[in-house]
């Protein structure tokens, strides 16, 4: 966590002016800037990231602050506006992540976040399902998403009858749709 900011060794912009509200934050109010940037921000590290330029941009323009509001607001301004730079820059990057670093998410230019949230929920939701299926089962999955669906190579592959494949998919899939929804 973040000491308050009145023992970093950083000098006010002008000295004979006293320490500003920004310096004097107690963890409480910390905490709740962090809590402010978690709502708008999913990934912990992105979440600490964001939370770190706040202080230096607090700080860097801390001459600015005219006490007209209470600091904690001024830093949430500060936070929400890179937040909004975060994602316009993630969102004009191609994303191109291996599915060991991150499961994969469309980036629909023209889909609300909320739509996008929904969607990466329920693909965690999927791979853990299948995680939960037998070896055997996972196995063919994996094989066969390798050989992009086709049955053929994928027994080939294993050294199993197509029948075989055809069975384990089709078996997975049945388990993996009453996973996923308990109700039909």
């Amino acid at each position: 966590m973040f000491p308050s900011l009145a023992l970093l060794d950083i000098e006010p912009k002008k000295r004979h002016q006293p320490i500003s509200g920004i310096r004097q934050l107690t963890s409480d109010q910390i905490k709740m800037i962090r809590a402010f940037i978690q709502k708008r921000v999913m990934n912990p590290d992105d979440v600490d990231d964001i939370l770190q330029c706040t202080f230096l941009e607090a700080l860097r323009s801390e001459h600015k602050f005219q006490n007209a509001s209470k600091p904690q607001t001024w830093l949430c301004g500060i936070a929400l506006n890179l937040i909004r730079n975060h994602f316009r820059k993630m969102y004009r990057q191609p994303y191109q992540e291996s599915w060991e670093d991150q499961t994969h998410t469309e980036l629909d230019s023209q889909g609300d976040i909320g739509h996008q949230v929904d969607g990466h929920r329920q693909l965690d939701r999927v791979v853990k399902a299948i995680g939960t299926l037998p070896s055997n089962m996972q196995r063919v999955i994996e094989v066969s998403l390798e050989m992009d669906g086709n049955y053929q190579e994928t027994a080939s592959s294993l050294g199993v009858p197509i029948g075989t494949v055809r069975s384990r998919l089709s078996r997975a899939r049945e388990q993996l749709k009453r996973q996923m929804d308990p109700f039909s």
